[in-house]
């Protein structure tokens, strides 16, 4: 610090100057020894000529410097002086007149609009006001980078070939999210609408995650994923715009596909709780349906949710014009984990001893993730017997080892609760 101020005081004084070479030559010195002073002579010259020339370029560049420090201060100056500006959102435009509200206190305010941004205003956008609400500038519209970094800008790695044993719930799911999108001339031609949402729901580990990938893997659309648990925030009205900036997103990535992972965080029946936690996520699911209502405003963007509790939903969520397809995605059946077992075992070395068929009769009550689990436990028992080849016992040994652990209890559908 005390070296940048010395440096500092250094460059603001003017240097010295160098001393001026005098000419004093004897007049009366031979020719050769007054040859060689006046040369001597010449070489002082130019060395000051050097000095004088380097001191020119470093108060050259003080000046540009001691410039552009001046220009900084002045801004900084105009600014102290300036009044500042509030953000707010045009609500109506009228012929000459425009209606405003200020972010913070909502206050809305009818003021007159500047004849060079008529035609430039439009309702919705977000402005920069002074004190007397008059607009000063148009700003870019705002998305929340918590919004932003819910979009998946690579295509999930799932695909229907890897889902197994809901072929009936792919189809349901197919016609009406990943149709509409690719097909949109078939609904118009039978003229009706195409769903406008799509909630799964079941006991976890069934797949219904894996669907909304596959979905988003087959389509050309923006896929935007979110659990509904982001979207419970700390502080008053952050859920909710967070949500608006979301559609907001997808509004402007068309087509798009919304994927709401656990939405009964956000989602579940309300009472009379008069806490404030209780009341922002009310209010958040308000904001939710609100950007879920009229399917002609969303455009092209369909909507998938899941949930693994099902009766926790406020009926409100679940009437036609927001979710339309309400589609359960049960435990496989036989042929289902049958299918499933193939299906995690395509990628292993595998002996010709396994028997697909037995293991799918001694799984029954496993979900597509403990089969998921189960085939990694046995490939797990192979490598502990120094084997590179999986063989029927390792599953076996899985099976037993799976079932005796406490911590891995399997439940049933039959077990678990929701309508």
């Amino acid at each position: 610090m005390t070296e940048d101020l010395s440096a500092h005081v250094r460059m603001s004084r003017s240097p010295s100057l160098p001393d001026r070479p005098h000419r004093d030559i004897d007049p009366d010195l031979p020719d050769d020894e007054r040859l060689e002073a006046l040369r001597n002579h010449f070489v002082d010259l130019v060395e000051v000529n050097d000095q004088l020339s380097e001191q020119l370029a470093e108060a050259e560049q003080r000046r540009e410097q001691l410039r552009g420090e001046v220009d900084r201060v002045e801004r900084e100056n105009e600014a102290l002086k300036s009044s500042s500006l509030y953000i707010a959102t045009v609500e109506d435009v009228l012929d000459d007149e425009v209606v405003v509200k200020q972010h913070g206190n909502n206050q809305e305010v009818l003021t007159e609009l500047s004849p060079r941004l008529a035609d430039r205003i439009t309702a919705g956008d977000r402005v920069a006001v002074n004190d007397s609400f008059a607009i000063q500038t148009i700003l870019e519209a705002e998305t929340d980078a918590r919004a932003q970094s819910m979009e998946i800008t690579e295509k999930p790695a799932v695909g229907y070939e890897d889902i197994g044993g809901i072929d009936e719930q792919v189809r349901e799911v197919r016609e009406a999210v990943e149709q509409p999108l690719a097909q949109p001339e078939i609904f118009e031609e039978v003229g009706i609408d195409p769903p406008s949402g799509v909630l799964l729901y079941g006991p976890p580990g069934t797949g219904k995650t894996m669907l909304a990938k596959a979905v988003a893997n087959k389509t050309d659309a923006t896929f935007i994923k979110m659990a509904g648990s982001e979207l419970v925030r700390k502080f008053i009205g952050e859920g909710s715009r967070l949500v608006r900036d979301l559609f907001e997103m997808a509004r402007e990535r068309e087509p798009a596909i919304i994927f709401i992972d656990e939405i009964d965080a956000i989602a579940t029946t309300r009472t009379e709780s008069k806490t404030s936690g209780d009341a922002e996520v009310q209010r958040t699911m308000m904001q939710l349906l609100s950007e879920m209502d009229g399917f002609e405003a969303r455009g092209e963007i369909r909507i998938i949710a899941a949930t693994n509790r099902f009766d926790m939903l406020d009926r409100a969520i679940l009437r036609p014009g927001r979710f339309d397809r309400l589609i359960e995605v049960p435990e496989p059946d036989r042929d289902g984990r049958e299918q499933i077992l193939e299906i995690h075992t395509r990628g292993m070395n595998v002996g010709d001893d396994i028997d697909f068929a037995t293991l799918a009769d001694d799984t029954e009550g496993y979900s597509g993730a403990d089969i998921e689990s189960l085939a990694t436990e046995a490939g797990m028992f192979a490598i502990r017997n120094d084997r590179d080849e999986v063989r029927h016992e390792d599953f076996l040994e899985a099976l037993e080892k799976i079932e005796n652990d406490d911590s891995s209890d399997v439940v049933s559908s039959a077990g678990y609760f929701y309508q």
